[in-house]
C-alpha cells in the first residue's frame, strides 16, 4: 500500500518514509515533504522481488556498491519495522505501509 505523502530518511539519498509514519526515525529536518503524484507511485513495479532483509536503511543504499538493486526489489528493514521497495524510475527506496 502506497501512503500520500512522504519525507526522507535523514543520512540518504533516496529512502522515503510514510510521512505518518509514527515510530521513531529520523527524518530530515528540512520539512520537506513529497507527494505521491511527485514521485510517480502510480507507475511502482507490479512485479515485485523478495529479497533479503537488511539491518536499517543505510544498507539498503550500501547495496549499490555490491548488488545493484532491480526495479520491484523488496526488502524488510529490520531497525523500521517495515517493508521498501525500490523503484527505478526515481533511484529510490519507498516504504510500503
Amino acid at each position: 500500500m502506497i501512503a500520500p505523502t512522504y519525507k526522507k530518511m535523514a543520512g540518504t539519498s533516496a529512502v522515503f518514509l510514510s510521512a505518518d509514519f509514527e515510530k521513531a526515525s529520523p527524518v530530515e529536518r528540512d520539512g520537506l515533504i513529497w507527494s505521491a503524484e511527485e514521485l510517480h507511485l502510480d507507475q511502482l513495479p507490479k512485479q515485485r522481488q523478495q529479497k533479503l532483509s537488511m539491518a536499517n536503511v543505510l544498507a539498503l543504499e550500501g547495496l549499490e556498491d555490491y548488488e545493484m538493486p532491480a526495479n520491484g526489489d523488496v526488502r524488510w528493514v529490520e531497525s523500521v519495522g517495515s517493508e521498501f521497495i525500490y523503484f527505478d524510475l526515481i533511484h529510490g527506496w519507498i516504504q510500503l505501509t
